[in-house]
């Protein structure tokens, strides 16, 4: 196979007009020099150069050869390079799998400002609380929330996710705040709704300061989303149980007030998943920079 390495060195000894110059801009002894482009002389069985202690001369095979691959030569290490900065700079499109309300709480300005920083990148979102097969669906890089199963898949964990109890301004002025975790049973809770399940108590199991306790919670409103849970605790119906992320936009807005800060339910952590760890392009690796500078675990 031809060395386009030895080939290169060919046009630099011609353009040079000998090996000590073309040695000299190559950074390379003459000596080695000379021995690489016998090695191509030997390869394609011509010679190529005429040498002797006065001048050096191209042969007719060493001009055919000079003239014919001097333009193609140039576009390859052109064509290299351009790759080679390309691979510094993000560019492309990513495809983005994640949760079905990642931009409730991930805001889309921050998805504007981080496209306005790289003008050659392109997101393309995959919103779906089902998970997404990588391979099959060309999925970059997917965004996941609590325990990993076991798989063949690369994850970078970025953030614990854990969910915590918060209730309106309103809502607590009414009813009063708890002070303990069990005086929840004595409250409006916000219920999730699962089928299966009693559809009027429910039990919430909750790390403390003592360890994990459980309490048996009820409520006159219940809601099988996220959302819709936590738009029921902006309107005042009662104490959410809901992850920290989701809740920060409206905590910081005085919608919500976290109450008994002592507890939380761990919801395992965040984490992006790649379907390799090979050759992870840099629009992927500043995506992910993006979420962990922005992500409210």
């Amino acid at each position: 196979m031809l060395d386009l390495n030895q080939l290169a060195m060919f046009h630099a000894v011609v353009q040079a007009g000998s090996f000590a110059g073309a040695a000299r801009r190559l950074g390379m002894p003459a000596n080695s020099l000379s021995r690489h482009i016998r090695q191509l002389e030997e390869h394609l069985g011509q010679r190529l150069l005429r040498r002797s202690t006065r001048k050096l001369t191209l042969t007719s095979a060493g001009h055919t050869l000079d003239a014919q691959s001097r333009e193609p030569l140039q576009e390859v290490l052109q064509a290299a390079q351009q790759l080679a900065q390309d691979s510094q700079t993000p560019h492309g499109t990513v495809r983005i799998a994640a949760p079905a309300d990642f931009f409730d709480f991930f805001q889309m300005v921050w998805i504007a400002e981080f496209l306005a920083t790289y003008p050659a990148v392109q997101l393309d979102f995959v919103l779906s609380d089902a998970r997404s097969d990588l391979i099959a669906e060309g999925i970059d890089i997917a965004l996941r929330g609590g325990e990993l199963e076991d798989s063949s898949l690369v994850a970078r964990k970025l953030g614990d996710a854990s969910q915590v109890l918060a209730a309106s301004p309103g809502y607590l002025a009414q009813r009063g705040t708890p002070g303990t975790f069990t005086e929840l049973a004595l409250h409006d809770c916000i219920l999730s709704r699962r089928l299966g399940r009693n559809p009027e108590r429910t039990v919430w199991r909750l790390d403390g300061p003592q360890g994990p306790e459980t309490v048996e919670v009820g409520g006159r409103f219940g809601a099988n989303t996220a959302q819709s849970q936590l738009r029921a605790a902006i309107a005042g119906l009662g104490i959410c149980l809901l992850p920290k992320n989701l809740l920060s936009l409206a905590r910081q807005n005085g919608q919500l007030t976290q109450i008994l800060a002592g507890w939380e339910k761990s919801s395992g952590g965040f984490y992006a998943v790649y379907p390799s760890r090979r050759q992870i392009p840099r629009a992927v690796s500043a995506f992910v920079d993006l979420v962990l500078q922005r992500m409210p675990v």
